[in-house]
């Protein structure tokens, strides 16, 4: 059975990730673009603004053959003018399928109980599945494989940890997570993670001490150390998260020539130093470029029927 939506990756088990992935890359090497969603439009409904999600959206199902419309901030004031419930209600009778990119991960799941159409998480609060799609994505591209791969991230247990951690359960891969004391990712999703790494041989490893994380990784991922809507605790985040800034002393730690990654937008300077992220060692690039790929087989999965 597909999913119907795809709110967070606790929707797909191990064998779609991996289908997932293996058709992302197919579409990614194909030189002509597929027909496949002729006729169909996607709705990008953002509470939050966003380049890369919104251009790769839009570019992806236009590739497909779709159509794209975008309401925004302005024009949305979901949760003002009217609740997610009403918002998904009205909009699954126009279109074919609903990304929204969101401040409550709640908004995400109301949509999805009552939407006629899938709906796509391009963000919330708790979870970010199409980033670690295009993520795993990208370490497959770089190692040859997931299963048993080293992965270090570094920094904020947040939403973009939340997904890589589930996705890194599913294909197998071996996950090493480093954030300080109080800022550890959900218990109730590290759980669920650990239950699914026991199933394909993968393994979760949290700690507060970021040397320990990176040690022996092929690749390091950090984000942000403050997200879109907590710049008022800003200041005290930087002190409390720069002993996990990741710098060249830090990738040192790691496996020779491991890879950076980071989801973008970077504040160099805080949270990763310029001398790692704009080294030839860094594929924060490819990952941008992979978040298109990974939500046209998204699409796909959950448009062809």
């Amino acid at each position: 059975m597909k999913p119907t939506h795809l709110v967070s990756i606790q929707d797909l088990n191990s064998r779609q990730l991996l289908e997932l992935l293996k058709n992302a890359r197919a579409m990614k090497k194909a030189k002509k673009p597929s027909r496949k969603l002729a006729g169909k439009t996607l709705g990008l409904i953002f509470q939050k603004p966003s380049v890369r999600t919104r251009v790769s959206f839009e570019v992806g199902m236009g590739q497909l053959g779709g159509q794209s419309l975008y309401i925004g901030p302005v024009e949305l004031e979901q949760g003002k003018r009217e609740s997610a419930k009403d918002m998904a209600l009205v909009l699954s009778r126009y279109l074919d399928a609903i990304v929204t990119r969101t401040f409550s991960h709640s908004d995400v799941v109301e949509m999805a109980e009552v939407s006629s159409v899938p709906v796509i998480n391009g963000l919330s609060d708790e979870s970010h599945p199409c980033q670690a799609l295009a993520d795993l994505l990208t370490v497959q591209e770089r190692t040859g494989k997931l299963a048993g791969v080293p992965i270090a991230y570094v920094g904020d247990g947040n939403n973009v940890c939340h997904s890589l951690m589930e996705s890194c359960a599913l294909a197998g891969a071996k996950l090493s997570i480093a954030t300080p004391k109080g800022y550890a990712p959900d218990p109730k999703i590290t759980g669920w993670s650990k239950q699914q790494a026991k199933k394909t041989g993968g393994q979760i490893l949290l700690t507060e001490d970021p040397v320990e994380a990176v040690h022996g990784a092929r690749v390091v991922y950090t984000d942000v150390w403050t997200s879109m809507g907590q710049e008022k605790e800003k200041a005290e985040r930087i002190r409390i998260f720069n002993p996990y800034q990741v710098n060249e002393s830090l990738m040192r730690k790691a496996a020779p020539n491991a890879w950076f990654m980071h989801c973008l937008p970077a504040h160099r300077g805080e949270e990763v130093t310029g001398a790692v992220i704009d080294s030839p060692r860094s594929i924060v690039y490819d990952q941008a470029e992979n978040r298109m790929h990974a939500q046209k087989a998204v699409l796909l999965m959950l448009l062809e029927r």
